[in-house]
């Protein structure tokens, strides 16, 4: 009988042997909550990506708003391709500094996993109205520690909720991966953003600030590209993932530009009162009338002694749009009835 291989030893070898030091090697992990046996073909970051894209949370992303409300049209971005997007140019910029893609792609894949539905509209309302707070990144790591597999969690490697938890600008990876998958987020919303707003005539190219147009490019793929070799050219045989200060800076001031053009008080926003509504309805219901969430959700509440805030905020934030919208009508709409 053949010697049976284990190709994922092999694969640890290589990557020790081809990738930058300063990158993040599966041997060198800090390992999951809880310990697993590790499997004999795939590497443990591998497995990560896997189990996230295998996840329910995963799935409906496809079906959560990205930056417009209702867009009529296909071709807008959804918080799923806004994910893909993310982790295309997280995964280029990994390969060509030598760090590890497959970190890099399941932190990538799993960054906006706990957002709510409506955007950053959903997130707001609910921080607004939960005691307890609610930032989408934070759960993200509910989503892969407790909530997702039957509440059993995705038993994920530290270093991919690191990965995950610290992508917001404020946040500070603990990898380079990390770092890749942080720039990367706003090299992907900053770009694709503008791109939908342009379809959606929300902008025209010429309306954007021509001094940082002229630092990083004229359309969305030349800006990425450039952008792509700039934080390779500067960071290459570092222990850092950065951009030169001009790009730094013309980055920071397009994203400053979208905020004060696109994503406060354009005509593609007039949705958003609806949404914050929608959302802090719901909550407001479900915290009277908890005993009306899914069995699982109110198992956490008596069971495992949850707060009641946190378990809503869990159902509410997992929805998609539409399914958000339905329940509200379903609660809050009257419907006709016969008595006959």
């Amino acid at each position: 009988m053949d010697k049976k291989i284990n190709l994922r030893l092999q694969r640890e070898e290589i990557e020790a042997q081809i990738l930058s030091p300063y990158a993040s090697l599966n041997k060198n992990s800090k390992g999951r909550r809880v310990e697993e046996e590790p499997c004999d073909i795939r590497t443990d970051y591998q497995r990560d990506r896997d189990r996230i894209i295998h996840s329910k949370a995963f799935r409906r992303l496809k079906h959560k708003t990205q930056v417009f409300i209702s867009p009529e049209g296909d071709h807008y971005r959804t918080r799923l391709t806004h994910t893909l997007e993310v982790a295309q140019i997280a995964r280029t910029i990994a390969r060509a500094l030598r760090l590890n893609e497959d970190l890099t792609e399941a932190m990538a894949l799993g960054h906006d996993l706990g957002h709510t539905p409506f955007g950053h509209a959903g997130e707001y309302a609910l921080n607004e109205v939960c005691p307890l707070g609610f930032k989408h990144y934070e759960q993200s790591i509910r989503v892969v520690e407790q909530l997702e597999n039957k509440g059993k969690g995705l038993n994920l490697t530290w270093e991919v909720k690191d990965g995950i938890l610290n992508h917001p600008t404020a946040g500070t990876p603990s990898t380079l991966e990390g770092k890749i998958v942080r720039l990367s987020d706003k090299i992907a919303y900053i770009n694709h953003d503008i791109d939908d707003a342009i379809r959606g005539k929300i902008l025209n190219s010429k309306d954007l600030p021509q001094e940082y147009v002229d630092v990083l490019g004229k359309t969305s793929s030349e800006r990425i590209n450039n952008i792509l070799h700039n934080i390779v050219n500067n960071s290459i045989n570092k222990n850092d993932v950065i951009m030169s200060d001009d790009f730094q800076e013309a980055t920071k001031n397009i994203r400053k530009y979208m905020f004060q053009n696109v994503y406060v008080g354009s005509s593609a926003k007039t949705h958003e009162e609806k949404a914050h509504r929608i959302i802090k309805e719901l909550y407001k219901y479900f915290i009277q009338e908890y005993q009306e969430l899914p069995m699982e959700y109110q198992m956490m509440i008596k069971e495992k002694k949850e707060p009641v805030e946190q378990v809503v905020c869990d159902y509410i934030a997992g929805m998609t749009d539409r399914f958000a919208i339905k329940k509200f009508t379903e609660i809050f709409v009257p419907s006709s009835w016969d008595i006959y």
